[in-house]
């Protein structure tokens, strides 16, 4: 009788401690706040601003398009009145008009009488519209004639060096080769496309 009394006890014992961490574990399931913040933090399905976003999208493709068809009717009738361009010539910018004369300094090969045209155009305009280029314009936008007139040599600069009490003395002159280009003219050559068409179009394109 005493054995099956220890028995019994040691039985009890292990059925109370088994459940002990149960109880707890339920008990810390029902007090919790991880499901809460769970469902909280869930990303929710954005159906409305998606909509919004190609509304706004398409409405900014036709504004644009209205720019550009305004730009085009501009250029037809010669409304835009007088261009200005900035061109990139022997690593500088010059923002230049028809008739404007311009010095390039260093050496450049072209010679008096020479008529060139400029194809870095960074940026061209009129009174009413610009436009800008990333970073440069498309080849055949924008034409800009020149002729160079004049080649000639700057004013003498003298370089004098001296060291006291050491007999040296020296005395240098330069005189660097300068260009003088004057703009003939600035022109648009072909209207202006949109640039979402002109992705289209490309993507188009075999090779």
């Amino acid at each position: 009788m005493a054995f099956l009394g220890q028995t019994m006890r040691h039985l009890c014992r292990q059925v109370q401690v088994s459940q002990r961490p149960l109880s707890l574990a339920g008990a810390m399931r029902s007090l919790s706040l991880t499901p809460v913040c769970a469902q909280q933090n869930k990303p929710k399905p954005i159906v409305s601003s998606s909509a919004a976003a190609l509304d706004f999208a398409k409405s900014e493709q036709k504004e644009c398009q209205s720019i550009c068809e305004r730009i085009n009717q501009q250029v037809a009738q010669s409304e835009q009145g007088r261009l200005f361009a900035i061109v990139h010539l022997c690593g500088k910018q010059f923002k230049i008009t028809p008739g404007d004369i311009i010095l390039v300094e260093g050496y450049w090969p072209p010679t008096i009488g020479d008529e060139i045209s400029l194809d870095k155009v960074l940026l061209a305009g009129a009174r009413d519209f610009t436009l800008i280029g990333r970073p440069i314009l498309e080849a055949g936008l924008v034409t800009v004639k020149a002729t160079v007139i004049e080649k000639t040599l700057t004013h003498t600069k003298t370089h004098f060096k001296k060291k006291r009490r050491k007999q040296y003395m020296r005395i240098n002159f330069q005189r660097s080769p300068n260009t003088m280009i004057r703009i003939n003219s600035i022109e648009l050559t072909r209207p202006v496309v949109d640039d979402s068409t002109e992705q289209e179009e490309s993507s188009k394109r075999l090779f």
